[in-house]
């Protein structure tokens, strides 16, 4: 099998690592500077700013005298980031690839050898590969040939081309390149550059045994380089999975609508990542950095995974309107969790059923109004404390059908709250008659006493008994009244209260 590889080029890192989550600064002229007060320089421009006479290496009071300029400072974090999304749009055309790091370029090389019956000509596998990296808001060159040096060189001097390399067209591409697309050692570069070497062509005419004789075996390199023909052993490397995005603000942001402005297009790369892996969001985890070194966490999560930027924002809306930082916020990372896209399976027949995705949003608003803690479904401790319970996240369980046709009536429970107080007497230590809403009773039954306790180190752990109680009243009728209750004790203060009462 032939040798065929892609070369992805991205030109001023920087400065695009910053504007892709800051579409409103794409038409400006920008500057990323980095270093220390007063040394800062501009390691990164875009090309409105170039077009106003800003250059590389600029300090910043030089950069301050050109006219219509926004300096932004570098991100390491934010280029971490783009590197680890272009790693991911790569990883959908082959799981082989290496990255070639330089200090404000970034270059990826994919050997997609043996591709081409899975995703097309070579041109198709470009064309699809632009569109890819175009969905992220990044612009990018790229060249495809069967030599890796060549692509790699043809890839750092297009401005955001395609370049397709026939095999054997090697040398006749390169020649007019400049001597700058090799990493030359410097000083071979100034050697090369006495001589009145400056392309590819003129260090590729030079005779092999003298250029050896002159530079050692770097001389071989170097020409076979220039010509096309120098081998490379490729060595792969596999991306760590993050579905994460990051930003990081030049002063503290405080108002609400300012901080969705900078997760609408986070949450746009999010979706955009995650619908190449044909999945969808099941949750979002927001960590804010504010003002002061500390940090602010929400969490928020769907019913049902999905990509609907509208719903999501909204559900950061009301999560951030519930708990809002306490402080100006410094950074934002946005993570996302990954699951299979819902579906949902209408009748042909069947009546137009509210929107699943509406849930959520509903949840969210009572939660906004009655807090975080009260709004799920409740579900019991393994306690014998009365009344204890937990609030679980809600979720929609799929119903499972009775195969039994005949079902045990089962009786339902009441619970009086708070417990009502009754008048009651005795007989022998046990319930007889009492008195509850007017109307007096006779116990025909009474089951108990059970002594009911809470945790077993409380020192009142048993001071209440509890009994089950049937009991019978006469009515105005004459047709006799039953009640099925539960009545408790209290031992230390020798009151009666009824609890429950069972229909």
């Amino acid at each position: 099998m032939s040798e065929l590889y892609a070369c992805i080029h991205i030109r001023e890192l920087p400065a695009q690592a910053l504007l892709r989550l800051r579409p409103d600064l794409r038409s400006r002229a920008i500057a990323v500077i980095e270093g220390e007060p007063p040394q800062e320089q501009v390691c990164s421009l875009n090309s409105l700013a170039l077009a106003n006479g800003a250059e590389h290496s600029m300090t910043r009071v030089e950069l301050e005298a050109v006219p219509n300029i926004t300096i932004l400072r570098r991100s390491p974090t934010q280029e971490q980031a783009l590197r680890t999304a272009l790693l991911e749009c790569a990883a959908h055309f082959t799981p082989r690839l290496e990255e070639v790091r330089a200090t404000c370029e970034y270059t990826c090389v994919l050997d997609i050898a043996g591709s081409e019956r899975l995703l097309g000509t070579a041109e198709t596998i470009a064309d699809a590969l632009r569109n890819r990296i175009q969905s992220l808001g990044i612009d990018a060159s790229i060249a495809i040939s069967s030599n890796f040096n060549a692509c790699l060189c043809v890839a750092r001097t297009s401005q955001g081309q395609i370049s397709i390399i026939a095999h054997g067209d090697e040398q006749e591409t390169l020649a007019p390149l400049p001597l700058t697309v090799l990493d030359l050692a410097e000083t071979h570069g100034e050697t090369l550059s006495l001589w009145g070497i400056r392309t590819l062509s003129a260090l590729a005419a030079l005779p092999e045994i003298d250029l050896i004789a002159r530079f050692g075996p770097a001389g071989k390199l170097m020409r076979q380089l220039a010509r096309g023909e120098a081998t490379h052993l490729f060595v792969p490397i596999t991306p760590a999975p993050a579905l994460e995005e990051f930003i990081e603000f030049e002063a503290p942001v405080e108002l609400l609508d300012s901080l969705l402005f900078a997760l609408s297009p986070m949450l746009d790369q999010l979706i955009t990542r995650v619908s190449m892996r044909a999945l969808a969001l099941a949750g979002l985890r927001i960590t804010l950095q504010l003002d002061g070194a500390a940090e602010h966490t929400c969490t928020v999560t769907s019913a049902l995974p999905n990509n609907n930027k509208k719903l999501l924002l909204k559900l950061l809306h009301l999560q951030l309107s519930a708990n809002s930082p306490s402080a100006g916020v410094l950074t934002i990372r946005l993570s996302g969790e990954s699951g299979p896209p819902s579906k949902v399976q209408l009748g042909l027949f069947s009546p137009q059923l509210p929107e699943p995705l509406r849930l959520d949003v509903t949840l969210a608003c009572i939660r906004a109004i009655v807090g975080e803690d009260n709004v799920g479904s409740p579900e019991l401790k393994d306690t014998h404390q009365r009344d204890a319970f937990q609030m679980n996240r809600f979720t929609v369980t799929p119903s499972v059908e009775r195969k039994t046709k005949n079902h045990t009536p089962r009786a339902a429970i009441r619970r009086l709250r708070p417990p009502q107080s009754i008048a009651m007497s005795l007989a022998n230590s046990r319930p007889a008659g009492f008195r509850f809403r007017n109307q007096q009773y006779s116990v025909r039954r009474a089951y108990g006493p059970w002594f009911a306790s809470n945790d077993w180190w409380n020192t009142t752990a048993w001071s209440r008994e509890e009994w089950e109680i049937e009991a019978q009243a006469e009515t105005i009728h004459h047709a006799p009244l039953i009640l099925f209750c539960a009545i408790t004790h209290d031992l230390t203060q020798n009151t009666w209260q009824m609890d429950t009462l069972y229909d």
